[in-house]
């Protein structure tokens, strides 16, 4: 793998994922989310084309339980889009997200002089066509700085080990405490507490299979095999 720096010296990670049209995907925006806290950036998730759907997707819910900042926007009906831009006011952000979820036409919505180009998204692969092809600044009313990232079927994590990446869960690091052994991957251990949690529904299945699809890439990224088990104690 190579590492590609997109921006630096940022203040906000905008992570943009679409209500729908693209189906919202969780996983992705996971990876956002630790690559944020391991730079040291606030994020910020943007829901995009809220109007595609009657609710927000209940991992959304769950994310602002948790404390991220979550905005709903839709650049057809323009909800949102005032509160996106004043966040954002005094701010260098990166605008950052899957590929057709929407992130030039937020950006023309804010600033129609920009006059970006965009892209449908396709319907035989419900994917989106890259409109960005590569990071570009913006300057905008307000004082608002941001720069425009291609879009991604993918985010690798840097800095980050397989065994770390339960510590960027708080939901399953805060369960983690009363597992059976100290060195637990919560991935099939017996008498783990986050598998019992899943099962019992009192851990989102989606976060969990978030999580065991991040931790299996590093581990493949990286030939990582876990040690043997130690039990607590």
């Amino acid at each position: 793998l190579k590492e590609q720096v997109f921006a630096a010296n940022i203040d906000l990670l905008i992570v943009v994922a679409a209500a729908s049209q693209p189906p919202f995907r969780i996983g992705l925006v996971d990876r956002y989310l630790i690559a944020a806290e391991v730079g040291g950036v606030a994020p910020l998730l943007c829901l995009n084309k809220i109007d595609l759907v009657e609710g927000e997707p209940e991992e959304v819910t769950l994310l602002r339980e948790l404390g991220v900042r979550v905005i709903a926007t839709s650049c057809k009906t323009g909800q949102g889009i005032d509160e996106l831009h004043e966040t954002l006011h005094g701010k260098i952000s990166v605008l950052s997200g899957h590929s057709g979820v929407g992130k030039s036409s937020l950006l023309n919505r804010m600033d129609p002089n920009l006059a970006v180009h965009t892209q449908t998204v396709s319907d035989l692969t419900s994917k989106g066509r890259h409109t960005t092809t590569a990071s570009r600044l913006y300057t905008l009313s307000g004082g608002v700085r941001i720069i425009d990232t291609p879009g991604l079927r993918a985010l690798g994590l840097w800095r980050v080990e397989p065994e770390e990446v339960a510590f960027y869960f708080p939901e399953i690091a805060e369960r983690a405490a009363n597992c059976r052994f100290r060195n637990c991957t919560h991935t099939h251990e017996p008498q783990c507490a986050v598998l019992e949690a899943v099962a019992a529904g009192q851990l989102s299945p989606a976060r969990h299979a978030s999580y065991l699809r991040i931790r299996a890439s590093l581990e493949s990224e990286t030939g990582h095999t876990p040690g043997r088990l130690k039990p607590v104690g």
